[in-house]
This record gives structure tokens, sequence and C-alpha cells, in this order.
């Protein structure tokens, strides 16, 4: 925890939105600038806004591509990132081609 909160306190955005699970060393976590959402995985896995399996899920496939890319410029990391998203919520391969087509053909002619 000793380690982490710092970090934590330099890179989160003031009044941005943070979701953790309960490992306790949030415990010491001064949450004055943003709001903190804890999930137990125990207790719950699931509400009607938010699902932790489901982000995990999204950083795990967004971390595994980007792995590819051997460092990403931190300038376009936003662009990769909006790639993953864009993969994970269209999983199907032959509808990322049709959308793929879809956008380049103006540009082709």
């Amino acid at each position: 925890g000793s380690t982490l909160i710092p970090i934590i306190q330099k890179k989160v955005i003031p009044d941005s939105i943070v979701y953790s699970d309960c490992w306790r060393g949030y415990n010491t976590l001064d949450v004055t600038d943003f709001k903190h959402y804890r999930i137990n995985h125990s207790k719950l896995f699931a509400d009607k806004r938010n699902h932790i399996n489901g982000i995990e899920n999204f950083w795990n496939q967004a971390k595994r591509h980007m792995r590819k890319f051997n460092g990403i410029p931190k300038e376009s990391f936003w662009l990769f990132l909006k790639e993953c998203e864009w993969r994970f919520n269209t999983p199907n391969p032959k509808i990322q081609l049709t959308q793929i087509r879809q956008w380049v053909r103006p540009y082709l002619t």
C-alpha cells in the first residue's frame, strides 16, 4: 500500500471516478479529490451500472494487444486505447473488417 498510494494520488485527475476491489491497502487512500467505489468480489459481481469482471476483462485484452508494440508513445496512447475499446466492443472479426472497409472506402476513390 505504501508504494501504490502515492502513485494513485499522483496519477488520478481530480473529480475522477475510481473503481477498485476491497484490498485493505486502499483503506489509507485519501479520496478527497476523487470518488472511490470499492467492489467486493465475494458479495457483488455486478450491479446495474458496473461489472468489475468486464472492466478487468477489457484491461487484460487492452494490455495484451498493446504489448505487441513494445512501447507506445505517450501522446498516442489514447488512440491505441480507443482501438482497444473498439475491438472490445466489436469482437466479431467479420464486422470489424466490414467497418474498416466502410471507413476507408471514401478515400480509395
